[in-house]
């Protein structure tokens, strides 16, 4: 069971959450560490074996397009399909695939987070599902504590920033069959149209992820990851 090498990354949105400083950068390009997070996902990519990549570009791509220019010095094949910032991760995901996706298998990530996932046991479950998509999930850590109330409105107990061992939340990384351009609608969020349908009728499998996730959406994940970088360096 060959991991396939193809990769569709989005990297067009306008990173709101992390302005003031997108208003000049791309989100792709914000600094996580020493490096761009794009960069980050690239080297990551390449070292699960995945090489021929496909970013999804729209909110100033040309930045994005200049600063990874073919994809050469970073050890991997790159294209751009450049799309819209109002037609959401749908129209991105879609557009990327028609024009340069011909694999019968591929993966697809939201182009912003840090992880140490292994995509070949991701794929190797995602066949053995039948699944037409699937979607890696973490249990999600609480950005803040717990109090534990009793019935008679006394603390009883604190607990800081716990994970929620009973539920999930999506990690913006995902294994796809192509037949998933048939439920892609021309704009919108996939995780509130196409995954739904694809739910519905017993074709979403879900890979737990139980290693290392970061993601930088806010000014407050960006402070986060770069706490932690910082203590993995001292």
């Amino acid at each position: 069971m060959k991991t396939p090498r193809t990769a569709v990354i989005l990297s067009g949105g306008e990173g709101v959450r992390l302005r003031p400083i997108t208003h000049d950068i791309p989100k792709g390009l914000v600094r996580v560490g020493e490096k761009p997070l794009l960069e980050w996902v690239i080297e990551w990519l390449r070292e699960n074996g995945v090489s021929d990549l496909v970013i999804g570009v729209a909110y100033l791509k040309e930045k994005i397009m200049h600063y990874f220019g073919d994809g050469k010095r970073f050890g991997v094949d790159i294209r751009y399909s450049v799309h819209t910032v109002k037609g959401g991760t749908a129209e991105g995901l879609r557009l990327a695939i028609t024009r340069f996706v011909d694999e019968p298998s591929f993966f697809a990530l939201n182009g912003d987070q840090i992880t140490d996932l292994n995509l070949k046991s991701m794929y190797k479950d995602h066949q053995k599902s039948g699944a037409i998509a699937s979607i890696a999930v973490v249990h999600p850590r609480l950005p803040f504590g717990l109090v534990e109330v009793d019935s008679k409105g006394f603390c009883k107990g604190f607990r800081e920033k716990p994970v929620l061992e009973h539920v999930f939340s999506s990690i913006g990384i995902y294994s796809f069959d192509h037949r998933v351009i048939e439920m892609l609608p021309r704009r919108g969020d996939v995780e509130r149209t196409t995954f739904p349908k694809l739910a519905n009728m017993n074709k979403l499998k879900a890979f737990k992820h139980a290693g290392s996730f970061i993601t930088v959406n806010s000014l407050r994940e960006l402070e986060a990851a770069e706490e932690i970088f910082r203590k993995g360096h001292q």
